[in-house]
């Protein structure tokens, strides 16, 4: 399920992922089966019995929920026994592809410097350390470096930490930032230090899902999430004052979460309020100290909206059912209640998506995406007149940058593709010249001419063409004997981009096409290609991942006995829907922390996010929407007596966002209903959440380990 996003304004700063070019070839190998190994587990079976809407479920493996439960850990233990028993013989293969990958990344590194409020902040990381250090400098590059936060301190001792961002007080004095040391993404402590001396305040948010500060500095504006992890609640906090925060908001609608912001020029504190479909927006006047929140405009259904605000009028990004692509509208600052002072400036076009717009004194910067791919575009906010920043590949992807300065005339952007580094640019506003400023740096090497990029289209069971992007070694002869790994995603409109990933270069040097697959569901052609991927249309998500693996095969990119494919979390869920429905097209499945288990999540409105989903999945309390995610549950349609292909399923025992019982229980059913020699395998971190490992280099580790796995199953000589 769904990861929330922190909507407040932070300094994050993220360790760098690099890539390689060693040559390998591609030999075969007789994996060995099931039967070589020690016994795998069986879990015990207790059944527990459903009644909904007139049927009976029987779940026996519904005991693993609980992981206070003894026999849960046990079990837990013993399957990651059985794992690494299976996967002793890769011991020394993994070992490689640790150095490898470690290899890929520039240990000592600096991110490119960016201003904001008359100091350079950057992230950079040291030689064998784990975590980034945020850092700044006042005025320019050559003054003294103030250290705001260095993770390798706050994770020592500890088994998993994540750094949740960061934010200045205007005035420049103190840090708040969220930090946790579960490995769970929605459960952040926001603590503050005085970033001079050092010295960490006494004030303390021991749960929090984002924050702002006032323009004087002395107060912050925060936000809580609820028992079940729904950013509910908005609340005033004065630094250094003990007692009973000013609760100042309650969003008691289960389906919306609240976050809060900041405008650019610091005028308004931005709350909002949404859900995946509808929003509402209020302002605070932070010149004011006594103004109160005031409402943008009343949610109405299916009005999803945002606010950004100029020196003389606010922008709005605007979609409804006309206009599901959105387009930008203005209204002033006073008047801006009645909505017929509102005009359009970008008209909703039906080919091209407005996925974001910043705001600066002179220009409006538009994040879109036409077929399939992004753009910038940049608008004279005087004369109109509007200019694209063009990039060379076919397939690649661009990401505008955090661009904090209103008065600024650059505009900060990274650039990749498949087989192109991840390059950081600042574009002139004014001459509509891009300056490149940083290239991701691979220390073992990487020559981007040695691949080829390509971007094919599959024909879905509807007629529909789906895109995929994909990478091979220059030369390799499209035989069909090649092995392939295909990934994607492909739900909550989330994109699929054909990213620069260095680890994937550890299987394309050896041989492998690596395809990422822009099925429905994600939103790369479209918001239609979002809903046409949900609700009662969401069997179009597996089913073009199907045609998409059919393809490969077809055009002799791979074959069906060496085609693997990954997916994590609600890509976990795709992974499952096509193992079912069909299990002969894949020879290994590799399921990251997989929402699998949909019926017995989506009906516990206990669990984190569950209620909000329903605009996702359906509301299986709804007889209609229940039947219809009865059809793709991947827990409830294991068939018995099927040859399943290999599969390695990942869980984390913290994991907030998909339980770790999911995958436990999927496993359980499989192995129970499973025939042939093919390997199941479940393996738990018993230390994290959601992401996995929090260090970069221990990530590499599950990243070699997954890896192999592939290999191994694939029949593939280890070396």
């Amino acid at each position: 399920m769904i990861n929330y996003q922190l909507f407040s304004k932070l300094v994050i700063v993220g360790s760098l992922a690099m890539a390689c070019n060693s040559q390998k070839s591609v030999e075969m190998n007789t994996p060995k089966s099931e039967k070589d190994f020690q016994t795998p587990t069986l879990a015990e079976k207790i059944p527990s019995e459903f009644l909904e809407h007139g049927y009976k479920r029987i779940d026996n493996y519904f005991w693993l929920k609980d992981k206070k439960n003894p026999k849960v850990i046990s079990y837990l233990k013993a399957e990651n026994a059985y794992c690494d028993s299976v996967m002793a013989s890769t011991k020394a293969f993994q070992d490689v592809l640790y150095k490898e990958m470690k290899g890929r990344i520039k240990e000592e590194d600096q991110g490119v410097p960016l201003l904001d409020n008359g100091y350079y902040y950057y992230g950079r990381t040291e030689t064998g350390k784990q975590y980034s250090i945020s850092c700044r400098k006042k005025g320019n590059l050559e003054a003294k470096e103030e250290i705001l936060i260095d993770g390798n301190k706050m994770a020592e001792g500890k088994n998993a930490f994540i750094y949740g961002g960061g934010n200045t007080s205007p005035d420049n004095e103190t840090f708040g930032y969220l930090s946790n040391f579960t490995g769970s993404y929605a459960e952040y402590v926001l603590n503050f230090k005085n970033i001079a001396t050092g010295e960490a305040l006494p004030d303390v948010i021991k749960l929090c899902s984002g924050f702002e500060w006032s323009k004087d500095s002395k107060s912050i504006y925060y936000t809580i999430p609820n028992k079940a992890l729904r950013s509910y609640r908005l609340y005033k906090h004065v630094i250094g004052q003990k007692g009973k925060d000013e609760l100042l908001l309650e969003e008691k609608d289960e389906m919306f979460n609240l976050y809060v912001g900041k405008d650019k020029i610091g005028d308004y504190l931005i709350v909002y309020s949404g859900s995946f479909t509808t929003s509402e927006i209020k302002i605070l006047d932070l010149n004011d100290s006594k103004a109160k929140l005031k409402t943008f405009r009343a949610r109405e259904k299916d009005v999803d909206y945002s606010v950004d605000v100029h020196k003389d009028r606010f922008y709005i990004t605007y979609k409804d059912n006309n206009n599901k692509n959105s387009k930008i509208m203005e209204a002033p600052l006073v008047g801006y209640e009645d909505k017929t002072n509102w005009k359009d400036v970008v008209p909703h076009d039906s080919k091209v998506k407005i996925e974001g717009l910043e705001i600066f004194e002179k220009n409006l910067v538009l994040s879109v995406r036409t077929n399939g791919l992004r753009e910038i575009r940049v608008i004279d906010i005087a004369d109109k007149k509007s200019k694209t920043v063009s990039f060379p590949e076919p397939v690649y992807n661009v990401s505008k940058g955090y661009n904090p300065e209103y008065n600024g005339n650059t505009v900060r952007y990274t650039y990749q593709s498949l087989n192109r580094p991840r390059t950081t640019y600042d574009y002139d506003l004014n001459t509509g010249v891009s300056k490149k400023l940083k290239e991701q740096e691979i220390p073992s090497g990487f020559t981007a001419e040695n691949y080829e990029v390509k971007r094919i289209f599959a024909t879905a069971k509807d007629g529909t063409k789906i895109p995929m992007a994909l990478v091979h070694k220059k030369g390799i002869q499209l035989d069909g004997k090649s092995p392939a790994l295909l990934y994607s995603y492909g739900s909550y409109g989330s994109n699929t981009e054909p990213n620069f990933d260095a680890n994937v270069f550890s299987l394309v040097d050896r041989g492998f096409v690596y395809a990422i697959a822009q099925i429905r569901g994600g939103s790369e052609m479209g918001e239609e290609w979002y809903e046409q991927g949900k609700l009662q249309q969401k069997m179009n998500t597996f089913t073009d991942f199907i045609a998409c693996a059919e393809e490969l095969v077809k055009e002799k990119y791979t074959s069906a006995d060496k085609l693997a494919i990954n997916g994590g979390s609600a890509g976990g869920l795709l992974m499952g829907v096509v193992t079912n429905l069909r299990p002969d097209l894949f020879k290994v499945v590799v399921a990251e922390v997989p929402f699998v288990d949909v019926i017995n999540t989506m009906l516990d409105s206990s669990l984190p996010l569950t209620t909000q989903e329903y605009e996702q999945w359906g509301n299986p309390n709804i007889k209609a929407d229940y039947d219809y995610m009865m059809t793709y549950s991947p827990y409830d349609n294991i068939k018995a007596g099927v040859d399943f292909p290999n599969i390695l399923a990942t869980g984390g025992l913290n994991d907030s966002q998909v339980g770790f019982h999911e995958p436990a229980k999927w496993v359980a059913k499989l192995r129970e209903n499973k025939k042939g020699k093919n390997i199941i395998l479940l393996k738990t971190n018993m230390e994290s959440g959601h992401g996995g490992a929090t260090g970069r280099f221990e990530y590499l580790k599950e990243e070699a380990f997954r890896t192999a796995f592939i290999m191994q199953r694939l029949g593939l000589n280890l070396k």
